[in-house]
């Protein structure tokens, strides 16, 4: 790091750089002084005049004036009140990184996908919420994993598409933190349903004779609230770490929404504990989530190939068929997502933003047309529906 006294000879020679305009560019000039007033700001070196434009040197060598000339001071003294602060008032959204010319257009099928996901996902709460046969452990993680969805995609897609269609980029620091909260915290939830829907169909295979005993509907809402507390639990520390951390001024988040990783790049301190316990919930919620599935579905295999009958098997298989499809859905994308961050550099960055976009688009509106075209329950009660209204 440079020592004081060399940061503010840098700033001397930026200024004299910045007020000459022979040097460089103005936006260069800029960006010169930008990387050398945040070195002095947070090393304490220079502090700014209350209400004036100016600049004071508050070493021990005395205050010396580094006014600026009257048409140029104003730019330079923004971008010294922006490094002081701990962290920005607002962050823009880039969109999706180098396809800015086309992302008007890519907006159109994010949207199509968010219609389904609400309406569908609504449309199977609903029918499993009015059915009374339908209160069973499956579908009542099925309606968990409904609502879920619904917050999930809505936390980010209309702010989404308002930076896609609108150029609406700006964004409060506190609403990015609050959406990035419901974007990690129902990502956890969604994967701990999962979890659970696939421990229901280990126990309806594996014991059928004791399921309504071991997964009653009481011990079903417990899992579900857990499953909602451990997110909540989880996740609030991010936003907690991220709130404390020194921004330096930066403010142009190259994503789509407020990802945590993408905000915390934006941080010129020390991130070492966010990486940290980024990668203890990555554990603890992935990690055992898909443990748990994994044991679940080989358990699941050993005893459907040792039922006497092929079409008892075949008829297994398919019950967990729609399941795993959901599952390799929901943690492929999330999967390349949290690894793209951590060793990915090489893979373009659009790529990884538009995986990331469709990992909160694709699995919510995958799981009502799954579910509903699978189960013949929801499929006859929507049926019905429409019948009842002539369509």
């Amino acid at each position: 790091m440079l020592d004081s006294l060399q940061i503010k000879k840098g700033v001397s020679a930026c200024l004299e750089s910045f007020l000459s305009k022979k040097d460089h560019p103005k936006q260069g000039r800029r960006m010169f002084c930008y990387q050398h007033f945040n070195a002095l700001v947070w090393q304490g070196v220079l502090t700014p005049a209350a209400p004036g434009h100016r600049f004071w040197d508050a070493s021990s060598h005395g205050k010396k004036d580094l006014s600026a000339q009257a048409g140029d001071e104003q730019p330079v003294m923004s971008i010294l009140n922006a490094s002081t602060l701990s962290h920005p008032a607002a962050f823009l959204l880039v969109g999706i990184p180098g396809l800015e010319a086309t992302q008007f257009w890519i907006a159109f099928p994010f949207c199509i996908m968010y219609a389904i996901a609400v309406v569908g996902n609504i449309i199977v709460f609903f029918i499993i919420k009015t059915e009374p046969c339908l209160h069973e452990p499956m579908y009542l993680f099925l309606a968990m994993l409904a609502i879920n969805d619904v917050v999930l995609s809505t936390s980010t897609l209309p702010k989404m598409l308002g930076v896609l269609w609108l150029d609406s980029r700006e964004i409060g620091f506190h609403a990015c933190l609050t959406q990035m909260f419901f974007v990690h915290a129902f990502s956890s939830v969604e994967s701990g349903i999962l979890m659970a829907m696939a421990l229901d169909r280990y126990i309806a295979i594996c014991y059928p004779l004791r399921h309504s005993s071991i997964l009653s509907i009481p011990m079903t809402k417990t899992i579900g609230s857990l499953v909602l507390t451990r997110g909540i639990l989880l996740i609030s520390p991010f936003c907690i770490l991220a709130s404390r951390l020194p921004f330096c001024g930066h403010r142009l988040i190259s994503h789509s929404y407020c990802e945590h990783m993408a905000v915390v790049k934006l941080v010129c301190g020390n991130v070492r504990a966010n990486i940290i316990y980024g990668l203890f919930v990555a554990f603890m919620v992935v990690g055992f989530d898909v443990l748990v599935i994994s044991v679940s579905y080989a358990m699941i295999l050993r005893t459907v190939m040792r039922l006497p009958s092929t079409e008892a098997r075949l008829k297994a298989v398919s019950t967990c068929a729609s399941h795993t499809c959901v599952i390799l859905a929901f943690y492929v994308p999330a999967l390349f997502t949290f690894l793209t961050h951590r060793f990915g550099h090489h893979i373009p960055h659009h790529l990884h933003i538009m995986v990331a976009n469709l990992y909160l688009l694709v699995p919510p509106m995958l799981n009502p047309i799954v579910y509903g075209i699978r189960t013949r329950q929801i499929q006859g009660r929507v049926i019905r529906l429409l019948h009842l209204r002539g369509i």
